[in-house]
């Protein structure tokens, strides 16, 4: 038995056969003549080896390798017309599929921006992966998203990467802190303060580590947390400061339920990024989206 040979017309036809199991009905709606048909249907027979119906007396049976080929037929022209959606959803704003991927710290403002792009072209359906560091680094590394929203990037990272926002870097305190609202705070200062700081790999506890590393200070980390929201909760709760965006903070400083510290040095300017992997052919919509984030007045 060989598939190897098989035409998609030759499946076309056989899955007509199939939705009729009659020769005559099948070769009108094929625009051909019975005999042609037939003799068609049997060079796919011999290609496979085995009959793929049988009659009888005038009624028309699928064997079971047909009602497999039949099934087969269907799954292609299936995913073909899929092929045709997707080449079209490429050239075609109206419609169409955009994969993102964004590090967690970035939540705080990155659906806001998905939501303003979504209502300027509302046929667009949007998937939105919300995860940690290494995570969006993995599934760049398999390709799995159009774009990819991270803070601190890679040196060697397969992609391009493409500033569109500033993030701001600072160091957050308890409300009542003894530090809140002196100006000028020496690094030093900070040097026996507890941290609460987010899993080894993230991006603000690297620029942290590197930040004080810089200045002869080893970190003393109290607690290591998974999420921005724990640690927010626990500065809140006086268990130690962090060093945080001011995006992941903007809504509990305005609210003094935490505190930003003028430490000098801070805050350290760093941009959020948008990347895509390293010569992937950006969809229509994945590169609309990419103008979008670069409009500096969608992101104002």
């Amino acid at each position: 038995m060989s598939i190897r040979h098989i035409t998609l017309h030759q499946l076309r036809i056989f899955t007509v056969l199939g939705r009729h199991l009659n020769m005559t009905r099948a070769a009108a709606e094929l625009h051909q003549t019975p005999a042609a048909l037939s003799l068609q249907i049997k060079q796919l027979s011999e290609k496979l080896g085995t009959p793929l119906y049988e009659q009888i007396g005038k009624k028309l049976y699928l064997t079971l390798t047909g009602e497999a080929v039949e099934r087969a037929g269907h799954d292609v022209q299936r995913r073909l017309d899929e092929l045709v959606q997707e080449l079209d959803a490429q050239h075609n704003l109206d419609r169409g599929l955009l994969r993102l991927s964004i590090i967690s710290t970035a939540q705080y403002f990155a659906p806001r921006l998905v939501g303003n792009f979504c209502r300027s072209y509302p046929g667009i359906e949007v998937h939105l992966e919300i995860v940690n560091r290494d995570t969006v680094l993995e599934r760049l590394k398999q390709n799995l998203d159009d774009i990819y929203i991270m803070g601190q990037v890679p040196n060697d990272i397969d992609g391009v990467a493409q500033p569109f926002l500033d993030n701001p870097i600072v160091v957050v305190a308890p409300a009542n802190h003894p530090l809140a609202g002196t100006p000028h705070i020496t690094p030093s200062r900070l040097r026996d303060e507890p941290f609460i700081l987010r899993e080894e790999g993230s991006g603000t506890r690297l620029t942290a580590e590197n930040f004080f590393a810089e200045r002869g200070m080893a970190l003393r980390v109290r607690m290591t947390m998974s999420s921005n929201e724990a640690v927010k909760q626990l500065v809140a709760g006086g268990l130690g400061i962090t060093v945080l965006s001011r995006n992941t903070v903007a809504t509990e400083a305005a609210a003094g339920d935490i505190a930003i510290l003028d430490v000098e040095g801070f805050p350290i300017m760093r941009k959020w990024h948008a990347v895509y992997r390293k010569n992937k052919q950006l969809s229509a919509v994945a590169q609309r989206f990419m103008d979008f984030l670069l409009d500096a007045q969608t992101v104002a």
